[in-house]
C-alpha cells in the first residue's frame, strides 16, 4: 500500500497545518477505506499528533454493530489500521517533515469515532502548540 497517496497541497491555500493534516487523514480514509470521516480535529502535545475523526462507520460495520457483534467489528478495524500503518506515517511525515517513530488508533462505537496517535522522535516546536492552542480557542474545541 506504501506510497500510493499523494497529498494534494495545492488544494490547502491558506489551511494551516493542522487543518491539512485533518483534510488529508479524511482523504486517505476514503481512498483506503471507500468512506471517510465527517469531521475531523488533528491537535499537536508534546511529542505526538492526535487526529480525532467523527463518523465514517460503513453500512456493513453499522449492521454488524446492531447485531451485537462489536468485536468483529473493532477487530477488522484494527487488522485494516495495522495495514494502514505506511500510508498513514508517511502522509504525515511527509505533512510534518517529521519522524514518526510510532503509530496507534483506536475506534469507539458511541459515538462514532477513531483516534490516531502518531508519536514523533522529539518534542514539537511552539509554533506548532500555539497552532493547536488557536484552533482550540478559536473554532471550540470539535
Amino acid at each position: 500500500m506504501s506510497g500510493l497517496h499523494q497529498p494534494a497541497r495545492g488544494a490547502h491555500d491558506g489551511e494551516g497545518l493542522l487543518g491539512r493534516i485533518s483534510t488529508e487523514m479524511v482523504q486517505l480514509m476514503k481512498q483506503y477505506f471507500g468512506k471517510g470521516p465527517t469531521k475531523a480535529k488533528a491537535y499537536f502535545l508534546d511529542d505526538f499528533l492526535i487526529v480525532v475523526m467523527r463518523g465514517g462507520m460503513t453500512r456493513a460495520e453499522q449492521t454488524m454493530l446492531q447485531a451485537d457483534r462489536e468485536d468483529a467489528v473493532r477487530e477488522f478495524r484494527q487488522q485494516f489500521e495495522n495495514e494502514m500503518t505506511g500510508p498513514m506515517t508517511e502522509l504525515i511525515e511527509g505533512l510534518t517533515g517529521r519522524k514518526v517513530v510510532n503509530y496507534q488508533s483506536q475506534v469507539v462505537f458511541d459515538p462514532d469515532i477513531s483516534v490516531e496517535f502518531f508519536f514523533f522522535d522529539d518534542a514539537i516546536g511552539q509554533d506548532l502548540l500555539k497552532e493547536t492552542a488557536r484552533a482550540l480557542t478559536d473554532n471550540g474545541a470539535d
